[in-house]
């Protein structure tokens, strides 16, 4: 592969773990599709070898992050139900209101749903605080597997 496709490659990884952080793009699977684009057009051991780690790490880190936050949720009594509210009100606020709109929904969404199921502000807002910290767990985690999947391809390129 030449330096522009490597160049391009690099552009889509940045988006993608921009993408991880933000919560807008799906970030991930952006960094390994570069990853892996990347892997399996170099070929040889090192290319199959970043392909591998890309793959690896990307799904232990998909696996992962619900695993994590949905036993994040489960200890604090937060029931799946309540992220679905709050994931619904995310989508519409993210196109009512620009920029803020996803994050907004979700916590209105989620305190709403809580709000209706408690019938308390305190409760409602402790669950919604809950959360908010499972879904910081799910972004740690993705981008954890999205800059192993970014190191080994730099180890790739150092190599190749």
């Amino acid at each position: 592969m030449g330096v522009v496709g490597e160049v391009l490659i690099g552009v889509v990884v940045l988006v993608g773990l921009f993408g991880v952080v933000v919560q807008v793009l799906p970030g991930g699977i952006l960094v390994a599709a570069a990853v892996i684009a990347w892997g399996v057009i170099t070929g040889g051991a090192a290319g199959w070898t970043v392909v591998a780690v890309a793959v690896l790490a990307t799904g232990l880190a998909a696996v992962g992050k619900y695993l994590l936050a949905g036993r994040h949720l489960q200890r604090r009594g937060v029931p799946n139900s309540t992220l679905v509210w709050g994931g619904l009100l995310g989508v519409v606020g993210f196109f009512a209101v620009p920029v803020v709109g996803l994050p907004l929904g979700f916590v209105v969404g989620t305190y709403a749903a809580e709000w209706v199921r408690l019938r308390e502000h305190g409760p409602a807002w402790k669950a919604t605080v809950v959360a908010l910290q499972a879904t910081g767990v799910t972004i740690l985690v993705e981008l954890a597997g999205a800059l192993v999947t970014t190191a080994a391809w730099g180890v790739g390129l150092a190599v190749t």
